[in-house]
């Protein structure tokens, strides 16, 4: 049985979850992604590399304040630094962090995380993914 706290933790995983499809059918067309569950993304860039079989995406995403991010897992490294607002961000086989404005933050590549409370104030975070190409950006962990 799916609870509302369970449906908002997949359902905000759209940070990442719909970056996926965005990276792999919508950004390749420039058209850009659809707005859903509190989590807006507009990707920045788009470029191939470091190496032969990954890619390098720029995104700006904003979470709305109150909305949960769930826990997933990236093909390759995310590095962020929070613009504006800030959020709690576990990640597995790390202490927890309160995250604000200003700081910033790198998760190595298939590692667990998100899914900490949610901010009180809207969050805009910038976020580079270099990420191997083929696989779904975001994968529920």
């Amino acid at each position: 049985m799916l609870t509302r706290r369970g449906f908002a933790g997949i359902a905000s995983c759209a940070i990442c979850g719909i970056t996926a499809f965005i990276a792999t059918e919508a950004s390749a067309q420039g058209t850009p992604p659809a707005a859903t569950g509190g989590v807006t993304r507009k990707i920045l860039s788009q470029t191939d590399g470091p190496a032969p079989s990954y890619v390098t995406l720029l995104v700006e995403a904003t979470i709305e304040a109150g909305v949960p991010v769930g826990r997933h897992t990236h093909p390759g490294i995310e590095s962020a630094y929070v613009l504006e607002g800030g959020f709690e961000l576990p990640i597995q086989g790390q202490p927890t962090r309160t995250l604000k404005a200003g700081d910033a933050f790198q998760i190595p590549a298939e590692t667990p995380h998100a899914g900490g409370k949610p901010g009180d104030a809207k969050t805009r975070v910038l976020i580079t993914y270099v990420v191997e190409k083929g696989k779904p950006l975001a994968s529920p962990a």
